[in-house]
């Protein structure tokens, strides 16, 4: 049985989403599963201005159906869901995920409700080894710098593998980008 591969970005509203269905998947089948993180570009919604041009506007209208979908399915989950004028970075907390050695889920479960409910900056060190510190992985040997070296190392073979967003899911040489894959995903773990 092949592995399962799950790219993921804290400031992701669709990973965010995606962790409940992506957990139950995973309570169905054992599957050696790795999470990795993948650094996502997230934008601030856009204001509206008087002079926009038409793409502008395109950008801004995008952007706005876009975050109405993520809270809609937030509502239809029962997840909350807060977003932020400015997304920010989480490069911090992606750059832990490499730093965690055992399962790595408590950590990102809370990292998402950092983020996501508690407002918190997953980009600084504080913030991010006490996650880790408060859900039992050890923080004696967390280095910073080389943490984050090695996560900018793997963004370009992350992107030539064919991951573009986040979630994205690999199993069995395939690619599966955004949480709508999962029943097809499921059949194949139950194949």
């Amino acid at each position: 049985m092949s592995g399962l591969t799950i790219y993921i970005d804290f400031k992701s509203p669709a990973s965010y989403l995606a962790l409940k269905p992506t957990l139950q998947l995973l309570g169905e089948f054992d599957v050696e599963t790795c999470w990795l993180p993948y650094r996502t570009s997230q934008r601030r919604l856009p204001e509206a201005r008087p002079n926009e041009t038409r793409g502008e506007t395109h950008i801004r209208v995008r952007e706005i159906a876009r975050r109405d979908i993520h809270e809609k399915y937030a509502a239809i989950q029962g997840t909350p869901i807060n977003f932020r004028d400015d997304p920010g970075q989480t490069d911090m907390a992606l750059a832990a995920l490499l730093h965690v050695s055992s399962d790595p889920t408590d950590f990102i479960a809370a990292a998402f409700r950092a983020y996501w409910l508690e407002n918190l900056d997953l980009n600084d060190a504080k913030v991010v080894t006490g996650l880790l510190d408060q859900h039992g992985h050890d923080v004696s040997g967390f280095d910073q710098r080389a943490l984050l070296d090695e996560l900018d190392s793997q963004q370009i073979p992350i992107e030539e593998l064919g991951v573009v967003d986040t979630p994205a899911y690999v199993h069995g040489g395939q690619i599966f980008i955004g949480r709508e894959h999962m029943p097809w995903l499921r059949e194949l773990l139950g194949a």
